[in-house]
């Protein structure tokens, strides 16, 4: 049975077992179609948040919306609905399969978002949060040496620790790192397994995201579409990964994995004159099972570089960088303890908010930090249950929070307690 990376990864720190993602997968539904074989699945992500010590003002609208992706005030939130139509390849030398997958609420991924038939389920400040298309992409393979597989469409982007799938992040908030990566590309991807350790990825698509960097704002701004190109249709978005993965043989080792790869968006000279800058993601992350077998433990590394050479208004180049440390104890079947540490340096004035909550929030150097610790206890058949607590603190002014009125941050702290639920079918 074949996995996918961010069920490997998370099987190594300990989030998931493949085990248990393998019943999963045995429990997905047959879908009457034309074709055998297609299964549906998805989940219903819930949530209740609070954040001490704040409140909203009538003058004000969202003044506490911290500056990470998809943060949400004090309340209940419905957080996303998921829908997913696979035809997994066969082993035969020319398989052929699909993967089509929905994503609906307020954590739709701005880029993906499409107007179907104007539903607006009430998205953050600067968000739709409608309906998206999350990923549409063909398998194909191609009998060469090992087997080419492809992927050739609308798929997840290739680098990051977290996933967008809320399911199989170690935490229920996202991480810094998750927050300045490119997360869904439209193009093609061939992935090669040279052998059981080594397996190579290379791919081309439209733009650095599902996205394109339009030229108005104080720094680079969202244009929604997953569709669309840059300005000229030579530039192109080109990425490659290199991934390891300890054998058998290793000992207790056995089964790390450490994962490298690069998202360059290219841009001419004439486009960054009218302010529509390059793009590069250097990305670095790692799983490692330790000699105590409940306790698995994380890295990664995320590297922003913004190529503003020549932008007007922004001639500096901007840069921002992430380091991030995970562990996770399996106390019992059903009890697990994750933790997550980051360091975030950002430099420049050009980098954007991909949370939609603010000028004031990102558009600035600063440093930051924050630990997330979560409990999850899983009390009913096929639910995730997490509590969860996150502190981020910025070392130089204010750096979280957002008031809609000066669009600037507001605190230089910020606590969250959390209760998340999923269910997954």
């Amino acid at each position: 049975m074949k996995f996918n990376k961010w069920t490997v990864g998370l099987a190594a720190v300990g989030v998931v077992s493949l085990a248990s993602a393998a019943r999963a997968d045995e429990k997905l539904s047959a879908v009457q179609t034309a074709l055998s074989n297609t299964t549906l699945s998805g989940y219903v992500d819930t949530a209740l948040t609070w954040r001490p010590g704040t409140d909203s003002g009538p003058a004000a609208i969202f003044p506490n919306i911290p500056a990470y992706s998809f943060a949400k005030n004090d309340g209940f939130s419905l957080n996303a609905v998921d829908i997913a139509l696979d035809k997994a390849q066969d082993e035969s030398p020319w398989a052929a399969g699909y993967h089509v997958e929905l994503m609906m609420g307020p954590d739709v991924v701005p880029g993906n978002n499409a107007a179907i038939a104007g539903i607006n389920l009430g998205g953050l400040a600067g968000s739709t949060g409608l309906v998206g298309l999350r990923q549409a992409y063909l398998t194909l393979r191609t009998p060469v040496g090992n087997g080419i597989d492809w992927k050739v469409g609308v798929f997840d982007t290739i680098i990051g620790y977290e996933s967008t799938s809320d399911p199989i992040n170690p935490n229920y908030t996202r991480s810094y790192g998750y927050t300045i990566e490119p997360t869904t590309h439209t193009g093609v991807l061939a992935t090669y397994k040279v052998n059981d350790i080594v397996t190579v990825s290379a791919g081309i698509a439209n733009t650095w995201n599902a996205d394109t960097i339009a030229a108005s704002g104080p720094g680079p701004q969202i244009k929604v579409g997953v569709n669309n190109t840059a300005t000229y249709e030579s530039q192109k978005t080109y990425m490659g990964s290199l991934a390891f993965t300890a054998p058998d043989s290793a000992g207790w080792i056995k089964g790390a994995t450490l994962t490298l790869g690069v998202v360059n968006g290219v841009n001419s000279a004439e486009n960054s004159a009218i302010g529509i800058p390059s793009m590069t993601s250097w990305y670095a992350g790692m799983t490692l099972p330790t000699p105590v077998a409940a306790l698995k433990i994380g890295a990664a590394f995320d590297y922003l570089d913004i190529h503003n050479g020549g932008v007007a208004g922004n001639p500096q180049d901007d840069s921002s960088w992430v380091a991030g440390l995970y562990s996770s104890f399996q106390a019992t079947d059903k009890l697990s303890l994750n933790l997550r540490g980051e360091y975030l340096n950002n430099s420049g004035s050009g980098l954007y908010d991909p949370s939609g909550a603010g000028s004031g929030a990102l558009h600035h150097s600063n440093v930051a930090q924050e630990v997330t610790a979560t409990v999850q206890y899983n009390l009913w058949a096929n639910v995730i249950s997490r509590a969860e607590f996150r502190w981020d603190h910025a070392e130089h002014g204010n750096f979280f929070g957002y008031n809609s009125t000066t669009g600037n941050a507001t605190k230089d702290n910020d606590f969250l307690l959390a209760l998340n639920l999923i269910y997954q079918f």
